[in-house]
């Protein structure tokens, strides 16, 4: 016959052994739990950390494309961009554990809220800026056809005022130079020997002109022997870069009529050959003869 005392010990050990069995199977179900938790948890963690590091990618695209269209906001977004740049480099850094990705994406959100103030702000000034450029524009093609008007005038005016220019000079007519020889009694005979010549007539009729500037007019008066030499006072007048060597001035008052201009060069020794007269209105040759002396 079996032992009592025996079974009772064999069960005892059985009842503790199953304890433990169980014991040991709730263990190894909680901690597989808790790690699968944990497992859960880490997931969800770096899917959450990848999830703002997306977010806070497009956010610095949307400024980067806003920073390009280079509007007067450019340095108000360039210091938001650089915020979401520095928090990005935070987030690379970091462990990703929960606190710390509640304070990034709690930035994230700050800055997003920014960020939407900023391209509305962007937005109208990009409107006001089309209106301004259109209107801009619109008022550039028409100055630019004003100015095309404005150019037509103003050749037409310079053509006009060079013709009246041209119209308003006076214009000398019947230009002559005689020798004569003198009388004692002043008397005056015309000749053309050289030897016989004290004085030279120089004369010459200014035509009538209703459009040039009335008042005293002044002309230089050169006249030159057949040796190139310069007769009379020999007198230079310089106008500007250019000079002007003349033989006497003589001045006219003209009331834009017709006037008659009549000059003695007196003289002695005259050599013979061919002389020429010039007219000069200040360095402008107006006027020009020539005669011979025999």
């Amino acid at each position: 016959m079996e032992n009592p005392r025996s079974n009772s010990s064999l069960k005892a050990i059985i009842a503790v052994l199953a304890v433990l069995l169980i014991g040991s199977l709730i263990y190894i179900f909680k901690a597989t739990s808790d790690a699968e938790v944990v497992q859960t948890e880490l997931k969800s963690t770096v899917s959450e950390k990848d999830s703002v590091m997306k977010d806070l990618q497009e956010l610095k695209a949307t400024y980067d494309a806003a920073i390009a269209e280079n509007t007067s906001m450019s340095d108000e977004l360039i210091q938001e961009r650089d915020k979401v740049v520095n928090l990005i480099s935070d987030l690379k850094k970091s462990n990703g554990d929960v606190a710390s990705l509640a304070k990034y994406k709690k930035q994230f959100f700050a800055l997003q809220s920014n960020m939407k103030v900023l391209m509305a702000e962007n937005e109208g000034l990009k409107k006001e800026n089309a209106v301004v450029t259109s209107q801009r524009d619109s008022t550039v093609v028409v100055l630019g056809e004003a100015k095309k008007y404005n150019e037509v005038l103003v050749g037409q005016n310079e053509e006009l005022s060079k013709a009246v220019e041209k119209g308003a000079r006076l214009t000398i007519l019947n230009m002559k130079t005689s020798a004569y020889k003198m009388r004692n009694s002043g008397k005056q005979i015309e000749t053309d020997k050289a030897s016989r010549a004290d004085v030279l007539k120089i004369s010459f009729t200014i035509a009538e002109n209703q459009i040039a500037r009335s008042g005293d007019k002044t002309y230089y008066v050169q006249v030159i022997d057949s040796k190139s030499n310069v007769l009379g006072n020999k007198k230079t007048e310089y106008f500007g870069d250019s000079s002007l060597v003349y033989s006497f001035i003589t001045n006219v008052k003209y009331e834009n009529k017709t006037v008659q201009v009549s000059e003695d060069l007196p003289g002695k020794d005259f050599a013979k050959g061919t002389y020429f007269v010039n007219v000069f209105d200040k360095n402008e040759l107006i006027a020009k003869t020539s005669f011979t002396l025999r």
